[in-house]
């Protein structure tokens, strides 16, 4: 334990570090934050972490890479280095980074007030929750603003058993829904569930993309007298390797919970707002949720906020007589990040990010297919849709030799399924049809290198 004389001395040095211009940082200075960035999160931060890092960040040629600047498309290094981020956050940047439309409005509203004071009404929360509601389908309406996409989850979860009085759920194999005990508990990778058994006992998985094993599910744990509160489902599966169901899947499924009488709860945290060509992807098939999560790219890439909107038939009686119920998170709904989301509503809206993730996205897949023809002994697969896409290897390794040399070449990519089989490429909507180009040339070098 350190005095407090020696805290504020420490503490002093990285404001000051914060509030210097990147180019005014003395190489002396940047080489010590590396330094310190390595020793800190080995003696205070996870002593594994530095070693697991999909897209070889802290295992390169030249050394660990520390962010320091971003802007629009790309991330920069601290010494300088421009990366095409084509991860993009895991979904969080569509609309950029530090967009400056939206960052000024957030900056307004830090001028006046940054959190709420837990009692008097907050309106951005109201106005934000009324955007929301124009902007989903069907008859989605009553809104619950979290912190994380595993808190949304948590709720969706909380909500569909308080409007049913069910208690099973149905998920999916592959599924990836956070790792709260509860979020986690849905997921169908036993890499995240095995450390932490046993679990919520009363979920069953199916095989993602069946209808019928769904349908089966249901009516077998019925037939025996359980009661079933929801089925949960990514519209396309994220952390599984960006996997797209058959069409007329959500559709069908939609059905199903209606002739149970299940609720129906999409995930759309990381597919929705834009990224995969409509604002929802359920929007796609035509069909709406009892209970729909978001996040990820909700704050504009300025500010962490996610949320669960439902229909209104989930808002039951018993929660409108006790409005805590369900949760009140401190930080959930505050005014800042309110600002952020409706700043983002508004430059989606404007913009058209959705038909940009639609027709970038388009020029994105032809490239990556056309390399996967050019190398099919390393690509297996090329899987998406917008800007939310994935290309998978043979192996393991050849993924991560590949994201390795984009890594080189200065593009930013991660695996999933904590391993670098399958890498994926979310970039934001905003990227240049030339920085397209250029990341599908910088692969093909990687590629080649590879194969040689």
């Amino acid at each position: 334990m350190a005095t407090n004389q020696q805290v504020i001395q420490d503490i002093k040095r990285v404001i000051g570090l914060i509030r210097t211009d990147i180019h005014d940082l003395s190489q002396e200075e940047k080489n010590q934050m590396v330094q310190d960035t390595i020793e800190h999160f080995n003696h205070y931060v996870s002593p594994g972490w530095l070693k697991y890092r999909k897209s070889v960040s802290s295992d390169s040629d030249s050394g660990a890479v520390l962010e320091w600047q971003d802007e629009g498309a790309y991330c920069y290094g601290l010494n300088g280095e421009k990366f095409i981020d084509c991860l993009g956050g895991f979904g969080i940047y569509t609309c950029g980074h530090r967009n400056p439309e939206i960052l000024d409005v957030v900056k307004a509203q830090l001028d006046h007030q940054a959190l709420h004071s837990q009692e008097l009404l907050d309106p951005l929360r109201g106005y934000l929750a009324k955007a929301m509601a124009d902007i989903t389908p069907g008859d989605l309406q009553y809104c619950f603003f979290t912190n994380g996409g595993a808190e949304a989850v948590e709720m969706a979860l909380k909500l569909a058993r308080i409007a049913t009085g069910g208690r099973w759920v149905i998920s999916t194999v592959g599924a990836f829904h956070g790792k709260t005990m509860g979020a986690v508990s849905m997921g169908g990778k036993g890499t995240y569930r095995t450390p932490y058994l046993p679990m919520i006992q009363q979920v069953q998985h199916v095989e993602y993309g069946v209808a019928e094993d769904v349908e089966k599910a249901i009516r077998n744990l019925q037939a025996v007298g359980e009661k079933v509160a929801a089925v949960i489902l990514e519209p396309i599966q994220g952390e599984a390797g960006i996997i797209v169901p058959p069409k007329g899947y959500l559709q069908r499924v939609r059905e199903i919970c209606d002739e149970t009488g299940v609720a129906l709860i999409f995930d759309e945290i990381q597919t929705g707002m834009g990224r995969t060509g409509t604002m929802w992807r359920c929007q796609a098939e035509g069909v709406t949720p009892d209970i729909m999560t978001y996040g990820k790219a909700f704050g504009g890439g300025i500010l962490p906020i996610t949320g669960i909107i439902c229909k209104p038939k989930m808002w039951v009686q018993e929660l409108i007589d006790n409005p805590w119920l369900l949760g009140s998170p401190t930080f959930g709904g505050n005014p800042v990040c309110c600002s952020a989301a409706l700043a983002t509503i508004q430059y989606m809206l404007e913009h058209d990010v959705p038909g940009q993730c639609r027709d970038k996205g388009a020029i994105l897949k032809a490239g990556l297919e056309q390399l996967a023809a050019k190398y099919p002994n390393i690509i297996q697969a090329v899987r998406g849709v917008g800007l939310m896409l994935a290309v998978e290897f043979h192996t393991s390794d050849l993924g991560y030799a590949c994201a390795r040399g984009l890594f080189a070449r200065k593009v930013l990519t991660a695996g999933t399924l904590v391993n670098a089989k399958t890498i994926r490429f979310e970039p934001a909507a905003v990227i240049s049809e030339q920085d397209i180009q250029d990341v599908l040339s910088r692969m093909d070098e990687a590629l080649a290198e590879i194969q040689a």
